[in-house]
């Protein structure tokens, strides 16, 4: 497949604001789940790195955090990840809601794109929940706020025009042989996917009830004859945030470990025995050390780095 002249092979990413749909559309176009999703915002953290492999190119998408304000180190590293990822790419995909109202967000991300020289294709998410006929002047309110390669809509949920879209990746990515063996998903360790697994569920099933201070250490993850063994940790940050997680006599801990469990087992192809513990530590969304314990790269946060 290399050898093919035509055959063609780059970097794409994926930006826009907090719950637009970046994970959901990047799970959908490589047909396999990777990136966790929920209806909160800001539910992907670090750089995810999945791949693409078509007869005719190879795709490797960078699912990036949602650009946003910064409340906190955390929230410094999420949005330095996403902007820094704009020069460094050969397609940026903008995904946006299905609406003429562009905001303040928006406008921060307009003024970014504009200092930048990477193609630019605009994704109108979430079509889905419009008419078809509404799309066209939603289109047009985008087109004059900058000049895009493509604009395309697409449903992310429903994989509506998605293969458009690859088409139109495509035709921007450079002549060259692929980056990655045509059986590669993603760079994720194993270890980082499971904790995401396991963290998306606590964001569904604690809804409201606890903000996004939460994230999921693995402490050991061994496989054994026809089963894996995980031990995770649930971190929180306050003790009030505890008993929440681990519910009326432990409830809430076995349900997230039940929902949890059957897509891990679906991951790593065999049975799994998850034993799942909650642990207290207090603002470590603002500790460098713990950060980069929980996966995060300090030296990141440094704007200037």
């Amino acid at each position: 497949m290399n050898e093919n002249p035509a055959y063609k092979s780059g970097f794409v990413t994926l930006i826009g604001r907090p719950n637009v749909g970046k994970s959901t559309l990047m799970n959908q176009l490589i047909g396999q789940k990777i990136a966790i999703t929920s209806n909160k915002p800001q539910t992907t953290r670090n750089r995810i790195q999945t791949v693409l492999t078509l007869e005719e190119g190879q795709i490797v998408f960078l699912d990036t955090p949602g650009i946003h304000k910064a409340k906190n180190k955390l929230g410094d590293y999420m949005v330095n990840v996403a902007e820094r990822t704009l020069n460094e790419v050969d397609v940026i995909l903008w995904l946006v809601e299905p609406t003429n109202f562009i905001g303040a967000g928006e406008r921060h991300i307009i003024e970014q794109l504009k200092k930048v020289k990477t193609p630019v294709i605009l994704v109108i998410n979430k079509t889905d929940t419009i008419k078809r006929d509404e799309v066209l002047p939603y289109i047009d309110t985008y087109r004059k706020e900058l000049d895009f390669q493509e604009i395309v809509p697409v449903s992310a949920l429903k994989g509506d025009n998605t293969d458009t879209l690859v088409k139109c990746i495509l035709k921007y990515l450079p002549y060259g042989p692929a980056f990655y063996d045509e059986d590669t998903i993603t760079d994720q360790p194993m270890r980082q996917i499971v904790a995401e697994l396991i963290r998306e569920k606590a964001l569904r099933l604690l809804e409201e009830e606890i903000p996004h201070g939460i994230a999921v250490s693995i402490e050991q993850m061994n496989f054994r004859k026809n089963i894996c063994d995980i031990e995770a940790t649930i971190i929180c940050e306050r003790e009030s945030h505890k008993g929440i997680v681990i519910g009326k006599g432990g409830q809430m801990l076995k349900q997230i470990g039940s929902k949890a469990r059957p897509e891990i087992e679906d991951l790593l192809e065999t049975k799994v025995n998850l034993q799942l513990w909650v642990k207290v530590k207090k603002d470590w969304r603002d500790s460098d050390f713990l950060l980069k314990n929980f996966g995060y790269n300090p030296k990141d946060i440094d704007m200037n780095a």
